[in-house]
Formats: C-alpha cells, sequence, structure tokens
C-alpha cells in the first residue's frame, strides 16, 4: 500500500516559526513532524509514500535526501507554483497510486497513535469509497454521519452554515482527523481542477457514493498547528 502526506501548506498558526520553515520539519521532541508520520506509516507496513511541497519546498526535498527518507521510498509532488490545497494536491499526485486498490492520505501536522491498521482493514471490508478518521471532540467544523456511519453532510457550528448531500433520520456530528483511506476509483470522480478542497470532493461524492466513518475516540491525536499545541505533542509524542 501507498500514501501521501500533505506538507505544502504555508503554516500560518506556527509563526514566526513557519517565516523561514516549512510547517512539515517543526520539531516534537527532536524528530520533525514528517519524520513522525513516515514512521507511523512504516509502523502499519507503507514504506511508499509521495509528499506535496511548497513552502519552503527545498528544505523538505534536503531533509527527506539527508534522511534517506527515514526508510521509507520517498517521491515528490512539486506544488511550488501554486498551492493545490488537499484536493487539487491528491489530484496532482494522482498517477501515483496507479494500479493500487486503495491508499492513505494524512496531513503532515497530524500526530496520532490511533490504529490505522484497524482503518484499512474496515476499508477492504466495507468497499466504500473511502473511509475517514473522526473522533469526539470540539471543532468548528464537522462532518456529519447517519446512524451507519454513512457520510450525509458537514456543518459550521460557528456561523451556522451546513450542507446535506444525504436524506438521514438522525444526523451525527464528527470531527474529522485528516486521515483517510481512499479507493482509486475515487479519483476518476473527481469533477473540480485547480485549487480546491478535498471537504469539497467528499460531500459532492457522497451524494451518490458511500464514504464511511472510522471512529477513533479514546486515542490520542493531536493537530500540531499552533505553537502551544507543540508542547501538548511532546507531553504525549517521546
Amino acid at each position: 500500500m501507498k500514501a501521501m502526506i500533505f506538507a505544502a501548506g504555508l503554516g500560518s498558526r506556527l509563526k514566526p516559526w513557519t517565516d523561514a520553515h516549512p510547517k512539515a520539519l517543526v520539531l516534537v521532541n527532536g524528530k520533525s513532524l514528517l519524520q513522525r508520520n513516515i514512521r507511523y506509516l512504516q509502523n502499519h507496513g507503507i514504506f511508499e509514500v509521495i509528499i506535496n511541497v511548497h513552502h519552503f519546498a527545498d528544505q523538505i526535498v534536503d531533509a527527506v535526501e539527508k534522511n534517506n527518507g527515514w526508510g521509507s521510498a520517498i517521491t515528490i509532488s512539486d506544488e511550488t507554483d501554486a498551492v493545490l490545497e488537499t484536493g487539487g494536491g491528491l489530484q496532482k499526485a494522482s498517477w501515483y497510486f496507479e494500479g493500487e486498490a486503495d491508499f492513505v492520505v494524512m496531513n503532515v501536522d497530524i500526530l496520532t497513535d490511533m490504529d490505522l491498521s484497524a482503518m484499512i482493514r474496515q476499508q477492504r471490508q466495507l468497499h466504500s469509497l473511502a473511509t475517514l478518521a473522526v473522533s469526539d471532540r470540539n471543532t468548528s467544523r464537522y462532518f456529519l454521519f447517519d446512524k451507519e456511519a454513512v457520510l450525509s453532510g458537514w456543518r459550521n457550528v460557528i456561523n451556522g452554515e451546513e450542507k446535506i448531500v444525504r436524506n438521514a433520520d438522525i444526523l451525527i456530528q464528527k470531527a474529522f482527523s485528516g486521515i483517510q483511506v481512499i479507493n482509486s476509483s475515487l479519483l476518476s470522480l473527481i469533477k473540480e481542477e485547480g485549487k480546491f478542497s478535498m471537504v469539497a470532493v467528499y460531500l459532492d461524492l457522497a451524494k451518490d457514493h458511500i464514504i464511511l466513518s472510522y471512529d477513533h475516540t479514546g486515542t490520542h491525536m493531536i493537530d500540531v498547528g499552533k505553537p502551544e499545541s507543540i508542547l501538548k505533542a511532546e507531553a504525549i509524542f517521546a
């Protein structure tokens, strides 16, 4: 199995570090977020990874080369001309997954001890178009699922914006954790072009396809997007 790590973001919330570095190289107990997530994927049997780069891309490329990919075969998807967000980034790198049944996609600034292998097993057993890692935690935006864990909508609890794409008697809101296992057939169904989000893709495809959640509530998951979250991460991840 192969994976993609989204590492092209500007990391604006991590200033001033990101004024001179990419967020992928933020250190948590002496190890970069990129290194930690490559090791995380290795722990679940994934040693082939494509990484998209934009902000201080050369620093990420240098780190990968100097460390021999930390033991993985690393391919770079170059977005230095224009950052494409998650959807556009995956679309640009779609060639990498030719011949794969399913693949993993994750954000570089997420640290977790979630059982990725169990999530992959669910994807393979239930044959959904994609499986999204979610949990019960407070955030501003939620995916909405029916009682069978099928993606049915999205909600912003700050401004009240809501998008329902599938009828359901009950809508259960879950926070998306930035990790997904995707069936490769999804790639040919993407209608958007250029710069766009995977959230928009999922909501569009959920109207006619089954996209499921994988609830990992109770495991550790930290979005290392702010300086204070680095300290929280260092207290959990050695």
